[in-house]
């Protein structure tokens, strides 16, 4: 019979049935052995409860899973103007007087709000609430890429909607085109001489004012002989010697190796600032905002429009991805109108929030068409 707290058995003890000594020890197999077994399998019972309970809590509020929620995010007017953060400026000397004007209306770009590293409690009360949605994190941050490298392809991308939007722009406004070096192929003779984007303006001194004239130009020179190619760069002229290679794929002509690119220029700089944003999406509104800029009057007529799409160098306006937080992030800033990609239309119908009237485009002259019949009170094409 074993002994609580290992008690030595009292001298004198009655057998086992008889009377029991009241100095004695109980045993297991008495009523208060047997409460104390059980209290003591209770205690051990909540004490693994609450170690549970204690690790499930820490995983739940501090380990992130591996989600990110996807929300409505901020709006921007691209023609504020005097009326608070300007979105685009311009700069130079031949600043149209049209760009010294304040609308009043707006042309507002939109972006989604991308919540990465989410604790467990924090993701699950996120997706509660219906004004988030969780999507797998390796759609957005790839584990073969570092989260800084996405975020560095995004602003890129960001800047690259910017330069599509301004030579957009430019074109439909009428701007010439000028010569800019695109690609430059490695080991030719402009390989480390000539940088991309500087603008071609002359060779051996007779102007270059389009890709047809530099074409003209080089068609008469011949592999090995030098010639000087003057480019405009950072402001400033410069001019290099370079001599000429042979090529099969240019024929007799001698071979400058360099991808040529024909976009509009103007006698001025555009700048659009935004921190802390990114991706394709907001090159449409940038567009219209540049054009609105530039020309006379309030293209808005007053209105408040928002809008997405991509701006791409054919014109075409291309999808989004979260067109249905952009419009609620649209309507809660106080837009009656958005402009969405016609790729995007069928999703954007499934969450229209009330008052908000969409508008499909296609391309630029959709979009302004759109924008200028709800200028005079019309209703333009839906989706």
């Amino acid at each position: 019979m074993s002994q609580p707290d290992d008690s030595p058995v009292e001298q004198g003890e009655a057998p086992a049935g008889g009377p029991a000594d009241p100095g004695a020890s109980p045993t297991d197999a008495s009523p208060i052995g047997r409460t104390r077994r059980r209290a003591s399998r209770r205690a051990r019972t909540l004490w693994i409860g609450c170690t549970i309970g204690v690790v499930l809590l820490v995983l739940g509020v501090a380990i992130p899973v591996p989600y990110v929620a996807l929300g409505p995010g901020s709006t921007f007017n691209t023609i504020a103007s005097g009326q608070g953060r300007e979105v685009i400026t311009f700069s130079g000397d031949d600043i149209p007087a049209a760009a010294s004007e304040q609308p009043s209306g707006h042309l507002n770009m939109l972006t989604i709000r991308i919540v990465d590293q989410i604790p467990m409690f924090e993701a699950i009360a996120m997706w509660a609430s219906g004004h988030y949605k969780l999507a797998p994190r390796e759609e957005y941050y790839p584990p073969n890429k570092t989260k800084q490298q996405v975020n560095q392809e995004n602003v890129q991308m960001f800047v690259d909607s910017q330069s599509a939007a301004e030579i957009e722009a430019l074109r439909y406004l009428g701007y010439p085109n000028v010569v800019y070096v695109g690609n430059i192929e490695k080991g030719s003779p402009s390989w480390e001489v000539l940088k991309p984007d500087d603008q071609i303006t002359a060779v051996d001194g007779r102007a270059v004012t389009d890709y047809d004239s530099l074409a003209a130009l080089m068609k008469v020179t011949r592999p090995g002989q030098t010639v000087s190619v003057t480019v405009q760069r950072d402001g400033r002229a410069v001019t290099k010697r370079i001599t000429l290679q042979a090529n099969a794929k240019v024929g007799p002509q001698g071979f400058l190796g360099v991808g040529v690119v024909e976009r509009p220029h103007a006698p001025f700089a555009i700048d659009i600032s935004l921190e802390d944003i990114g991706g394709p999406s907001a090159g449409l509104m940038f567009t219209l905002g540049i054009i609105d800029r530039l020309t006379p009057g309030d293209l808005s007529g007053g209105k408040f429009i928002a809008g997405t799409g991509t701006m791409n160098l054919d014109g075409s306006v291309g999808a989004i991805g979260g067109v249905t937080f952009k419009e609620v992030t649209a309507r809660d800033a106080g837009a009656d109108f958005m402009l969405v990609p016609a790729a995007n239309c069928a999703e954007a119908l499934t969450a229209v929030p009330d008052g908000l009237t969409l508008a499909k485009v296609s391309n630029l002259d959709d979009a302004l068409a759109a924008v200028k019949t709800i200028a005079s009170g019309g209703t333009p094409t839906g989706c």
